[in-house]
């Protein structure tokens, strides 16, 4: 761990808070940045954040502000866990305030379009610091009431990987570590694609054989991309990839999965939306995907039976449909 011990997270959603929860339990000093200053406050005074977690308390070594200067100011360490929609324009807001020794790990599981971005690429074209990727099934409710879980920290820094260790470690949230970052984020957020068609397929009932094809075939699809941007795919085979697909694919607490479900259950996009409350990844990192996969020529049949569900209005019972009637028939294709 660097000298200086202040750790800064970025975001007061529901994983922002668990993890600055976490680091502050270690006795790590956290500054929390949320975008209302009304939010920073009610934190501040009543040791929650009822927004997302209200039967969490919280460590008093955590402060929450709405003043991104103040906040970064003297970080070592800064978690970004923002929504992908404001990533870009809160790592170009901290370009000048950051310390050049400070690493900066993202937490947020999306990608970026126009063009095609990981958001540890935005960070380096931003950024010289020494970054990283935090991705894994890590369902932030279950971290709050301390129910085991593990995640995995990928870096070419070891420093970093042994700090982020250092910060986050717990009794029950174990850290993996992993070199291939691209392979950990492209799993992180692919990943949520297929939690909105498991959710949706739950909704229709269809059983747990299909829905076990479906995780198979996610699993294959999610690999193919990988391989064709660069990434091992030896990596889909572990806690972030595999871990975190069958995690989120299964759980009612998977916003993405929700998600899925109400859109099975006959609700339209923005209904459903309403209706789980927050935000799901799922459906952004659908639109660049969907064009990725275009322009590379992959075959992503559930990419694409639920782009036509989204986009095209096509029937939800289409995506069982597409899948079954695929000529694509060869089971594993899992090489380099």
């Amino acid at each position: 761990m660097k000298e200086n011990n202040k750790v800064v997270v970025l975001g007061g959603g529901s994983f922002g808070t668990v993890l600055a929860n976490l680091a502050a339990s270690n006795g790590y000093e956290v500054s929390l940045w949320v975008r209302d200053a009304e939010q920073a406050l009610r934190i501040n005074s009543e040791g929650a954040n009822t927004n997302y977690h209200p039967e969490l308390k919280l460590s008093d070594k955590i402060e929450a502000s709405d003043d991104l200067k103040k906040v970064i100011k003297d970080a070592s360490v800064v978690l970004i866990a923002t929504p992908s929609s404001i990533f870009e324009n809160i790592t170009k807001r901290i370009v000048p305030l950051i310390d050049k020794n400070a690493y900066v790990i993202s937490c947020t599981k999306g990608i970026l379009s126009k063009p095609f971005r990981l958001l540890s690429d935005v960070i380096s074209s931003q950024i010289s610091n020494d970054i990283g990727v935090l991705s894994g099934p890590n369902l932030a409710k279950e971290i709050a009431e301390s129910k085991v879980a593990g995640t995995v920290i990928a870096s070419h820094s070891k420093e970093l990987i042994l700090s982020v260790k250092s910060i986050l470690s717990s009794d029950t949230f174990k850290i993996y570590s992993s070199q291939d970052m691209e392979g950990v984020e492209l799993a992180g957020a692919l990943k949520n694609i297929y939690a909105i068609v498991c959710g949706m397929a739950e909704s229709m009932k269809v059983g747990e054989n299909a829905i076990g094809l479906i995780l198979t075939r996610s699993m294959a699809e999610m690999s193919r991309f990988a391989v064709a941007k660069g990434a091992d795919p030896i990596t889909f085979l572990g806690l972030s990839g595999m871990g975190d697909l069958v995690a989120t694919c299964t759980s009612k607490l998977s916003r993405n999965y929700q998600l899925g479900y109400y859109l099975g259950s006959g609700l339209n996009l923005s209904d459903s939306k309403l209706k789980v409350g927050q935000v799901a990844e799922g459906i952004r990192t659908l639109e660049v995907i969907k064009s990725e996969s275009d322009k590379l020529g992959l075959n992503m049949p559930l990419v694409e039976s639920l782009y036509k569900i989204i986009n095209e209005k096509s029937s939800p019972s289409s995506l069982i449909e597409d899948l079954i009637k695929n000529p694509h028939e060869v089971d594993v294709e899992f090489t380099h």
